[in-house]
Parts: C-alpha cells; sequence; structure tokens
C-alpha cells in the first residue's frame, strides 16, 4: 500500500506559454484586486533580491526542516518552472542553499518560492534568480523525508496545484487557476484602464474623482460641520 505522505507525480500539464505570457507585467496588487482582495500569500513570504517572476507552478511538500523530496523534485523540473514548496511555514531550517540553486539555473527556471527559510542569501540574491522565502537562517536541513511532488499544496495560506500561473512582484504572490485565466485578464485590463485614466486626471486637474466615498459616507449617516 502506497503512502499518502510520500507521493511523486513526475510530471503534469502545463498551460500554455501564451497564456502564461499574458500575466507578465501585470501587478499582482492588481490581480488581487479581481479576485476578491484575498487572493496573496501571507505578506511575510518576501523576495530576497530580484522580484518579480511569472510561470507554472511546480509544487514541492516537505516535511519541515527537510530537502529529501526537493532533492528528488530538482532533477524533474522543466524551463520557465516556478517551484513553490510547501515547508509548512517551518523557520528554524533552510530548504535549500547556494549550491542548490546553482544547480537550479541549470534548468533555467523562472523561480523559487519557499514556505519556510533558506541559507546563503548573499549568495543567491547574486544570481539574479528571483526567489521568495519566510525565513533566512543558517542551520540547514535534515534529509529524511517524506514529502510529496507535483500535488496541491499550501503556501502563505492559499492553495496552489501544478500548473497553476504564478505571478509575483515586490508586492508578492498570487496564484491563478488556468481555467480562471480568461475571465481575469479581462477584468485586470478593465481595472487597469480605470487606474491609467485616474492618473491622467491626477496629472491634468490635480483632483482624484471618487464619488464613492460621499455615497459611503452619506449611508453611513456621517453628520458634516465646516469646522471643528
Amino acid at each position: 500500500m502506497g503512502n499518502v505522505n510520500c507521493r511523486v507525480y513526475n510530471d503534469f500539464e502545463r498551460p500554455s506559454k501564451e497564456l502564461i505570457e499574458q500575466f507578465r507585467g501585470i501587478p499582482a496588487a492588481n490581480l488581487d484586486d479581481c479576485m476578491g482582495r484575498q487572493a496573496a500569500v501571507n505578506s511575510a513570504i518576501k523576495p530576497i533580491g530580484k522580484a518579480g517572476l511569472v510561470g507554472p507552478a511546480f509544487t514541492v511538500k516537505v516535511a519541515p526542516g527537510d530537502n529529501l523530496m526537493f532533492h528528488y523534485a530538482m532533477d524533474l523540473v522543466k524551463e520557465g518552472d516556478v517551484i513553490v514548496i510547501d515547508a509548512g511555514g517551518y523557520t528554524e531550517r533552510a530548504i535549500f542553499g547556494e549550491i542548490m540553486v546553482h544547480y537550479l539555473l541549470t534548468k533555467k527556471i523562472a523561480g523559487i518560492i519557499v514556505d519556510g527559510a533558506m541559507r546563503d542569501k548573499e549568495d543567491i540574491a547574486a544570481t539574479g534568480l528571483p526567489v521568495y522565502t519566510r525565513a533566512v537562517i543558517p542551520d540547514g536541513p535534515w534529509k529524511n523525508g517524506p514529502g510529496e511532488v507535483n500535488t496541491t499544496v499550501n503556501c502563505g495560506g492559499r492553495s496552489v496545484s501544478p500548473g497553476d500561473i504564478v505571478v509575483a512582484d515586490a508586492d508578492g504572490i498570487v496564484f491563478i487557476k488556468p481555467s480562471d485565466a480568461a475571465s481575469i485578464l479581462e477584468k485586470v485590463h478593465g481595472l487597469m484602464a480605470g487606474e491609467a485614466k485616474s492618473l491622467k486626471t491626477i496629472q491634468e486637474t490635480g483632483t482624484l474623482i471618487r464619488p464613492w466615498v460621499m455615497e459611503k459616507l452619506q449611508a453611513l449617516g456621517c453628520e458634516f460641520f465646516d469646522k471643528a
């Protein structure tokens, strides 16, 4: 009988490169606005150097402070993948460091996100590979397992499955189901067009038109006076 806590899917279906590229350059904040304003991963997961990546999620789940399954997974990743590691948010033992990142650079991955810790921060930041982490600590990992590869995992409080589209920038990270991509793209382009119009109005008139503010205050029954 198989171990439900130790399973590996060597490959998965990735979205088309054309679909993924449509998200390049779109701010994570705008995408989050179009996803109910509750899609971003936990704010504790931050870039350690260069920020910004787009690509399909290659998911890995490891036992807290253990990277055996990540070692196996590294041989499976493909060019353009974003490795998303569910380390349970454990921050007292690094899941990877400089040597593993240099190996992954030869794979031409798009980046790494770990809900856990890493080490060799300065060396990894110098490579230019976008890496997001919850923490940095010198203590190295155990290599005992168990873990999973290319299953649905949790990263920063958000569920992510292999093949989900990952978009990250300096503000944070969102995961997008390929089946939702078209509707989200339509919404976000409309939102960005509205924001561009608002910026133009500010530059030309020095005002920011937002009638909804007064409407909401009036709905609250707010009282207004000329002077305190």
